[in-house]
C-alpha cells in the first residue's frame, strides 16, 4: 500500500513573513495548526524493560524501509530514524537533527545548523553529507519518492550542499515560505550517506531504536537504542506484526497476542467490545482522519464534471457521518482541510438531489457505478454502505465491490474508478495541496489535474506574506469543493485498541511518542 493513511494531511503551516527566521531548540517558525492531539489514554509512570508488541497494516507485500518510498513501512521509520525537523504537539515545526535554521529575506536560501554528537546504528557519525544524501535520495527521479514531487517544482539536486559538517544549505529555485514545514513528511528520515541501495533492509537510522529483523508484510523486531540522544526508550524492544484484516487484528489484542494496534480505526462497535474486554482499552486522537471517495479523472463517467459534481451533490452529508461514524467527528463538506486550521475556508455546496439527478441526465449518466472497498480499515466499509444508502434518492444506483485487503492499495486504489481510501491529518497545508491534488503527483489518486488549481499552489508557495498566501490557499479550496474529483464527507476521530497494561501512548500527525511509551510500573 502507498498508505494514505500515512500521508494523512490538513495541518496548516504559517511562516514568518520577516527577512531572517530562525528556529532554536524548542522554537519554531511553522505550524500544521490543523493537527491532531491524543485527546484519551493512559498516563503514568512506565517502567523499563518489556516488549511492546504491535500490529500494524502491512504497507504492501513488497514493504520497505526506506522512508522515501511510497512503499515504506510506517510504524517502524519513527524507531529507526529522525528527520531534520518534526512536528511537536502544538502543530509546530520543531527542531530534530536540525538544531535551528534561518531563511533569507527573499526566502530562497535555508540553512540549517545540525545537531552536535549523533550517531547511526552502525556508529558512523551523523553530519550533514547524510541530510545532503537525503534530500537528493528523495528528488532522484529513480526513488519515485512521494515527496518529491512536493519538494521538486522549487527544489533540484544541485541546490542540497554541505557548507561544513554540521551546516546544510539548501538553495531553492523559486521562493518557498512554507519549505521548512514540508520537511516535517515521513518521507523525509534521514539515512546514511550512500545507503540507498541497502537501507531498504538494513534500517539503519539515529532513531530510538535499531533493527533487529524485518520481513515485508510480516514480523520484524527493532531493540532500543541506549545512545540515542532524546534519551533512552522505556521499553527494551518493539516486537510488529503485519495483519493486513482489522478484525484478526482486534482479535490479536483481544486474545492479548498485541498490546497495539497501529495505524487502526476502530468501528463504534468494535470500540465498545474492546473496552468492554477486561485486559484492552481505547485511546482517541480527534478528527485524526478525513475519509475520501476518489472519483478517477481519466476513467468514465467522472471524466465530465457534471457527473463529479452530482456525486457529491446526491449524499447527504450529516446522514453519512452518523451512519458511518456515529457522529464521531466533524462533516467536511468536500473540503479535505479541516475547520481548525487558520487557512480553512468555510464554503459548502449543500445536498441537493435533485440537481443531481438534472446534471447525471445532462450528462447522459446510466445512474448505476461501482464503489470498491476493502476491510483494510473498518470505516471504509461502512463509509461505501452509508453512501450507498445515501444516494438513492439522487437515483444513483451504488454497487459495493469488496477487494482483497492486503492487495487494495496496489490493485484497487487509483486504479478502479470508485474506490474509498482515507488519510490521516497534520501535514501543513501545502503539502496537502499539493501532493494530493497537484496534477501529476503521484499520491494523487484521483488523477484530477486543473490547471489554475497548480497556479493557485505555485502563487501561494512564493507568497511571503501570511494574509495573501491564506487568500491563495482558500481559492484552492474552493475549486476543490466545485469541481475536483475528490468526495470528502468527513474527518472521523480516531480510535485505536491497547492494552490496560500501556502508559504513554501519545500520536499526533506523523509523531509516534517511541521514547516514553511503556507499560505500567
Amino acid at each position: 500500500m502507498v498508505a494514505p493513511w500515512i500521508l494523512a494531511a490538513c495541518g496548516s503551516s504559517s511562516s514568518s513573513t520577516s527577512g531572517t527566521s530562525s528556529a532554536a531548540v524548542g522554537g519554531a517558525t511553522t505550524s500544521a495548526a490543523g493537527s491532531a492531539a491524543v485527546t484519551s489514554g493512559a498516563t503514568g509512570t512506565a517502567k523499563s524493560g518489556g516488549t511492546l508488541r504491535i500490529a500494524r497494516p502491512p504497507a504492501s507485500t513488497v514493504e520497505t524501509l526506506d522512508p522515501a518510498s511510497s512503499l515504506s513501512a510506517y510504524e517502524y521509520l519513527g524507531a529507526l530514524y529522525n528527520r531534520l525537523v518534526k512536528q511537536d504537539a502544538s502543530g509546530a515545526v520543531a527542531p530534530d537533527l536540525a538544531a535551528s535554521w534561518s531563511v533569507s529575506a527573499d526566502q530562497m536560501t535555508w540553512t540549517f545548523v545540525l545537531r552536535e554528537g549523533v550517531t547511526f546504528h552502525n556508529g558512523k557519525a551523523f553530519t550533514s553529507a547524510d541530510a545532503v544524501y537525503t534530500l537528493q535520495h528523495i528528488l532522484d527521479p529513480k526513488t519515485k519518492s512521494p515527496q518529491a514531487g512536493v519538494l521538486s517544482p522549487f527544489l533540484d539536486s544541485s541546490g542540497v550542499s554541505a557548507k561544513d559538517a554540521k551546516t546544510l544549505v539548501v538553495k531553492l529555485k523559486s521562493p518557498n515560505a512554507e519549505f521548512v514545514s514540508l520537511l516535517m513528511n515521513y518521507n523525509c528520515y534521514v539515512i546514511p550517506a550512500g545507503s540507498a541501495g541497502t537501507i531498504g533492509s538494513t534500517g539503519i537510522g539515529t532513531g530510538p531504536f535499531s533493527l533487529v529483523s524485518f520481513k515485508a508484510a510480516g514480523k520484524g523486531t527493532v531493540k532500543a537504542n541506549p545512545n540515542y540522544f532524546g534519551g533512552a526508550p522505556k521499553v527494551d524492544s518493539i516486537e510488529f506484526t503485519a495483519i493486513a484484516d482489522v478484525q484478526a487484528r482486534v482479535n490479536a489484542l483481544l486474545a492479548q497476542q498485541v498490546d497495539l494496534v497501529a495505524q487502526t480505526n476502530l468501528d463504534y462497535a468494535t470500540s465498545k467490545t474492546v473496552t468492554a474486554s477486561g485486559t484492552a482499552t481505547t485511546a482517541t486522537v480527534k478528527n485524526a482522519a478525513w475519509y475520501v471517495m476518489p472519483m478517477l479523472y481519466t476513467a468514465k463517467p467522472f471524466t465530465d464534471v457534471k457527473v463529479r459534481q452530482a456525486f457529491k451533490l446526491a449524499y447527504d452529508p450529516k446522514e453519512v457521518i452518523d451512519l458511518s461514524i456515529h457522529g464521531l467527528g466533524t462533516v467536511a463538506n468536500n473540503n479535505p482541510v479541516p475547520p481548525t486550521d487558520p487557512n480553512y475556508l468555510d464554503y459548502s455546496v449543500p445536498h441537493d438531489p435533485d440537481k443531481a439527478k438534472s446534471l447525471l441526465a445532462s450528462a447522459g449518466f446510466s445512474g448505476s457505478q461501482q464503489l470498491y472497498t476493502s476491510s483494510y480499515e473498518p470505516v471504509m466499509s461502512i463509509l461505501a454502505q452509508a453512501y450507498q444508502s445515501s444516494v438513492k434518492g439522487a437515483g444513483l444506483d451504488i454497487s459495493i465491490q469488496t477487494a482483497s485487503a492486503d492487495s487494495y492499495y496496489t490493485d484497487v486504489w487509483i486504479k478502479k474508478p470508485f474506490c474509498v481510501s482515507y488519510w490521516y491529518t497534520g501535514r501543513p497545508i501545502d503539502q496537502l495541496l499539493n501532493q494530493i491534488f497537484r496534477t501529476g503527483s503521484s499520491y494523487n489518486e484521483s488523477l484530477w489535474s486543473d490547471s489554475s488549481f497548480d497556479k493557485i499552489l505555485d502563487s501561494a508557495r512564493k507568497e511571503a506574506d501570511t494574509a495573501k498566501r491564506k487568500q491563495y490557499y482558500q481559492d484552492a479550496q474552493k475549486i476543490l469543493v466545485d469541481s475536483s474529483a475528490s468526495i470528502v464527507p468527513f474527518f472521523a476521530d480516531r480510535i485505536i485498541g491497547l492494552s490496560k497494561k500501556v502508559v504513554n501512548y501519545k500520536e499526533f500527525g506523523f509523531e509516534f511518542d517511541y521514547v516514553n511509551i511503556g507499560f505500567g510500573a
